[in-house]
């Protein structure tokens, strides 16, 4: 997915000569901490609320352009791109700019949210299984072999390493609902399960049972 595939033009621009006043009203008006500013039509910078809330706000934008910061993305950029500058620098939005540096629209960080729960696969149903192994015993081709043992196979697959331990993370999504005899598998194969999501078939079987005792004791 292309950063182009997620922008939204129906959010307001500011030019370097527009009051600060006006500024604060568009960000209330549309819910943004933040807005693109322009100057001579070409993209200039994005200015925060809380700059502009510790300025005068009869002044002009211009008088804040120290204050903008640097931060775009490309349209034909991966949105994951966007991604990371939206976190590392805590933005409501991030403009999209052509190679031109003319503003395309933005990203906010709502729509992005959206569509990276969709890009992980929540709309899919199935049991999630968090692993964790040495970064050297970390093989994707045994992991699915594993899950594919179990008449299953991977719907989504990440991975990170824990800077405290040098530990791989990998968190599973599986097509099956009950997780219970991958996560049996894993563990035959040393694997550290920390956790696991799902209707686990042992549990459906022992509440079944307690139930069938609890009909018995009360006969």
């Amino acid at each position: 997915m292309l950063a182009s595939q997620l922008i939204n033009s129906g959010f307001p621009a500011i030019n370097l000569f527009d009051k600060i006043s006006l500024a604060l009203q568009l960000m209330d008006e549309y819910d943004v901490l933040h807005l693109p500013v322009l100057s001579e039509e070409k993209y200039a910078g994005l200015i925060s609320k809380d700059d502009l809330l510790d300025a005068d706000e009869g002044n002009l934008v211009a008088t804040m352009e120290s204050s903008l910061q640097k931060v775009s993305v490309k349209g034909d950029e991966y949105f994951l791109s966007a991604l990371r500058i939206i976190a590392d620098h805590e933005l409501s939005l991030l403009p999209v700019i052509t190679a031109q540096s003319e503003l395309s629209g933005v990203i906010t960080a709502r729509d992005l949210l959206r569509r990276l729960s969709s890009f992980v696969g929540n709309d899919d149903k199935g049991g999630i299984i968090v692993l964790e192994t040495e970064k050297r015993n970390f093989s994707f081709g045994e992991v699915n072999r594993l899950v594919e043992t179990n008449d299953a196979y991977i719907t989504q697959l990440n991975t990170y390493t824990e800077p405290d331990t040098g530990l791989v993370v990998i968190t599973l999504k599986v097509n099956k609902i009950e997780v219970s005899d991958i996560v049996a598998t894993f563990q035959r194969y040393d694997y550290a399960v920390r956790y696991y999501f799902g209707e686990e078939t042992y549990t459906n079987e022992l509440k079944e049972n307690y139930n069938h005792l609890l009909s018995y004791l009360n006969m």
